[in-house]
């Protein structure tokens, strides 16, 4: 015989002593779990009905302790608590859905927080340079871009120019090992800009999923704008962090004051400008 009210029968056997709360919480959890479609709140998806009351169990046993009957009945308790749960529920499935969605979408847009590192061939570079450039003003140039510079274009610069080629892969070699104290650094930079990027994407699809125009919309929106212009800010610092090297390093390695080579490359900005290189 089906009880109009068991779950409030169950409760007065277990008030008058005749169950202990533990075999009242397995009789009470029973019952869910066989009359799933009452509630009607996973539309028949017996399987998710489960995975929710496994959530939902140690609330069952806070409420037992909670209880007062006011006129309320336990199963009228129970069906409240289920119902506010239930939202919380599909709340934080949601989120976690959106965050899952926004993480795989990084992934496969990660190419847009950093450039590819260059590849280089053993094909022939055309290193015509503006006959008026001093080789050191060109060897200055040649250790600014060191890092897109490979072995077969330090060679035939180096021969233009009329230096040595081991003397300037040495400088070059130095560069590098300044560079890669910077590497732990730049390592940091770009997963935090990686996480920072995932946690736009994320508000950004709670965003569509939720309504314009109300307050959690707004307050979505404006963590948002706040996330990307932060997210701006640590890219235009990566992207600084990964330019060659600066003047003072370079001077450090050619062996001669900062100013010579400010100097030295500023005269060839002047010169590949009016040589027709610029932008």
């Amino acid at each position: 015989m089906e009880y109009e009210k068991p779950l409030s029968d169950l409760y007065k056997q277990y008030r008058m002593g005749e169950m202990s709360k533990k075999d009242l919480e397995g009789k009470m959890f029973r019952y869910l779990l066989d009359h799933f479609d009452k509630y009607r709140f996973f539309r028949g998806n017996r399987d998710k009905w489960d995975e929710f009351l496994s959530w939902l169990y140690p609330r069952i046993s806070r409420a037992i302790d909670l209880y007062k009957d006011f006129g309320s009945s336990m199963d009228a308790y129970i069906s409240a608590l289920i119902k506010g749960a239930a939202k919380e529920y599909f709340h934080r499935e949601v989120n976690h859905y959106l965050t899952e969605y926004a993480c795989w979408r990084a992934k496969a847009e990660e190419i847009y927080l950093h450039e590819n590192e260059p590849v280089y061939t053993e094909s022939v570079v055309d290193c015509s340079i503006p006959g008026d450039l001093k080789p050191r003003q060109v060897l200055f140039l040649l250790l600014k871009s060191y890092f897109y510079a490979s072995d077969e274009l330090i060679k035939q610069v180096t021969m233009t120019i009329g230096m040595d080629t081991e003397g300037v892969k040495k400088m070059i070699d130095k560069l590098h090992r300044m560079r890669s104290e910077q590497e732990a650094e730049i390592l940091n930079m770009r997963e935090h800009l990686q996480c920072q990027y995932y946690r736009c994407l994320a508000y950004q699809k709670r965003m569509q999923s939720s309504f314009q125009g109300t307050e959690y919309y707004e307050e979505l929106k404006d963590r948002f704008d706040r996330a990307m212009r932060r997210f701006y800010r640590m890219k235009k610092r990566l992207e600084g962090m990964r330019k060659g090297p600066s003047n003072r390093m370079i001077a450090e390695v050619v062996g001669i004051p900062k100013g010579t080579v400010d100097s030295g490359l500023f005269t060839i900005k002047n010169r590949l400008n009016t040589a027709g290189f610029s932008r």
